[in-house]
């Protein structure tokens, strides 16, 4: 018999995937239509100037269109696929951590570099040239699954760097368990991607309280406990509009990130 609360936190696990998986359909659904446009820009300029202008115009509405409602995505997700990540710079074998001074508290975060190399050289990458620095944390999620996300640029989970890195220590939070889930403890910190393998970019999640998701998402550190405190009172004062899933209630401002040797 499957409780209540076993059902919520299944129910919310589904959502969670759900949203994961529409985000990189839209991924592709834009790619697509960057190539058509691209490619329709192309065939006009070999034809030339006077047989593109003895056509109707309904064709090159549409091209506009479609450009038009591609564009608010078009940067990262066209990008993502070619950019490469940055070059291994950390020292594998040191301790690393990342600072987040926030408008609601700082975090302290250690690294496991040893584990997550690719993970911790982006963010050191990233943060060093202030990539996270005036970004909002955009999601809270309080009902079945409990985490804070942060890291998009954009701040409205769409963003990112332009490249993706590989997933990297599944196997940390052990085997999973008959519903495919493994927990994630309170006070780690993992990367969020868009439901498929290998497709982290800056994105990242806080987890304030146990939470159990599928081992698709690469756990890279853990916030010390001051950090955790600041989560839970920004998770305590709940979602915008009195949702389970949305903008804190209590905006948060990553207002500057570092990465150094601990």
């Amino acid at each position: 018999m499957v409780s209540s609360d076993q059902r919520r936190r299944q129910l919310a696990r589904e959502k969670f995937e759900r949203q994961q998986q529409r985000r990189e359909e839209g991924r592709r659904k834009t790619r697509r239509l960057a190539v058509i446009i691209v490619s329709a820009v192309a065939v006009v300029a070999v034809i030339g100037a006077g047989a593109y202008v003895s056509r109707d115009g309904d064709d090159t509405k549409d091209s506009a269109d479609a450009a038009a409602s591609a564009s608010p995505s078009a940067s990262p997700s066209a990008s993502e696929s070619k950019a490469p990540e940055p070059a291994m710079k950390i020292d594998k074998k040191a301790k690393y951590s990342m600072s987040l001074k926030t408008s609601q508290g700082d975090i302290a975060i250690a690294m496991d570099a040893a584990k997550t190399p690719h993970t911790t050289n982006s963010f050191k990458a990233l943060a060093d040239k202030g990539y996270f620095d005036n970004t909002k944390c955009h999601r809270l999620t309080t009902e079945g699954i409990f985490v804070l996300q942060c890291g998009d640029p954009k701040g409205d989970g769409t963003g990112g760097p332009g490249y993706t890195i590989p997933d990297e220590n599944l196997t940390a939070l052990g085997k999973a368990g008959d519903d495919g889930a493994v927990t994630y403890p309170a006070g780690t910190v993992a990367m969020a991607n868009t439901g498929q393998p290998g497709t982290g970019g800056s994105q990242f999640f806080l987890v304030y309280k146990d939470t159990k998701l599928p081992p698709s998402y690469t756990p890279f550190g853990t916030m010390d406990d001051a950090g955790l405190k600041a989560v839970k009172k920004i998770a305590a004062a709940g979602v915008t509009g009195g949702a389970a899933d949305g903008a804190p209630k209590k905006a948060v401002t990553v207002e500057k990130a570092t990465v150094d040797k601990a």
